[in-house]
């Protein structure tokens, strides 16, 4: 067994135009003063980070780092996960996600495609300047407008999507392997890669490549109904990552997993800050100590009804609380009485 690092925090949801939060200092100050040992990075956020510096950099990576630990704060991992969505993109949803991308690439998807691909292979290669070794990343999607089976879909379109989407991918993974670090993908609606299932059939296209992993964030499995725990025992020896992230699902006469197009607070399945939702987090601290994941717990503050600044003080403490310092020994180790092989052929009446 071993235990969880934490708490840390992902940057994504923080960052601004306003202080404290408009900077790499001012924003791992405040981190720090919220109770965080750890940070993970959102590598698209100019303000705080310059993705394209640290590829190329060791010397940058190292000031990076060092400003963040004087601040008291460690790097916990690098994020694509704006630019992974951009890998895979349907066109229906083309005008939708060119705001992720360099207004350059802009109503040009194969420009665009390729600029993504570059950037998560630079975030790569940071990673490994930094030694840091897991990445977290969204997979994107090709199948996703076809997830519900009306009107029918034609036969080999998921499996043409599947095939696409890991054609996409090798080539990162091989990087990555290069690079030394995994490629931890955000298991989340809105991606290819939002069940087991849906991973399973991509990791069988990419050869059950060793690079290609998982962040595990229960919240996203409680809105799809899908059983949390039993999860982490299925993929514990692909679970890369974990975001620490509560949600609830309270279905009504009205609406169900669906959400009936409301917003996310009127929806029927809704995340909420640490502690206000339903994830059994002992339940969960507790499988991931005992099936030895050793990185880091990660807070992403998501909730449609707490301040985040607020979420985000109580988060640090809920995980705190909830990191589980395992043991060295067997609690009913002070009844041992001793063994060796004789005694043990003794006990079972073997020399008889």
């Amino acid at each position: 067994m071993k235990t969880i690092k934490g708490p840390a925090l992902f940057l994504a949801q923080f960052a601004g135009d306003e202080a404290p939060f408009d900077s790499w200092d001012s924003i791992t100050k405040w981190a720090a003063d919220c109770g965080y040992e750890g940070v993970q990075v959102p590598s698209w956020d100019a303000r705080l980070f310059d993705l394209a510096k640290a590829a190329e950099s060791k010397d940058y990576c190292d000031e990076f780092k060092g400003r963040g630990e004087a601040n008291g704060v460690r790097v916990t991992e690098l994020s694509t996960h704006l630019q992974g969505q951009l890998v895979a993109v349907h066109p229906a949803y083309d005008a939708a996600f060119d705001g992720f991308a360099d207004p350059s690439v802009h109503g040009n998807p194969k420009a665009r495609q390729e600029w993504a691909v570059d950037q998560v292979k630079k975030a790569l290669t940071a990673s490994r300047n930094m030694g840091i070794g897991a990445h977290a990343t969204f997979s994107g999607a090709l199948a996703w407008p076809y997830v519900y089976p009306w009107p029918q879909r034609p036969a080999g379109l998921v499996e043409a999507a599947f095939d696409e989407l890991a054609a996409r991918w090798r080539p990162i993974l091989d990087h990555a392997e290069g690079c030394g670090v995994d490629v931890c993908y955000e298991i989340h609606p809105g991606e290819d890669l939002h069940d087991g299932v849906s991973f399973e059939m991509f990791l069988e296209r990419v050869g059950n490549h060793a690079r290609a992993m998982m962040l595990y964030d229960p919240s996203h499995y409680v809105l799809q109904c899908l059983d949390y725990l039993d999860n982490i025992d299925i993929y514990r020896d692909r679970i890369g990552m974990f975001h620490v992230k509560d949600a609830e699902f309270n279905p009504t006469g009205r609406q169900g997993v669906y959400g009936g197009y409301q917003s996310w607070v009127d929806r029927a399945g809704r995340f909420r800050s640490l502690g206000d939702g339903q994830v059994d987090f002992g339940a969960v601290f507790s499988k991931m100590a005992a099936n030895d994941f050793d990185g880091w717990a990660v807070v992403e503050w998501e909730c449609a009804l707490k301040h985040p600044e607020d979420g985000a003080r109580e988060g640090a403490q809920f995980v705190r609380d909830h990191i589980i310092r395992v043991t060295e020994k067997a609690f009913d180790d002070f009844a041992g009485g001793g063994t060796n092989d004789a005694a043990n052929r003794a006990m079972l009446g073997l020399d008889r």
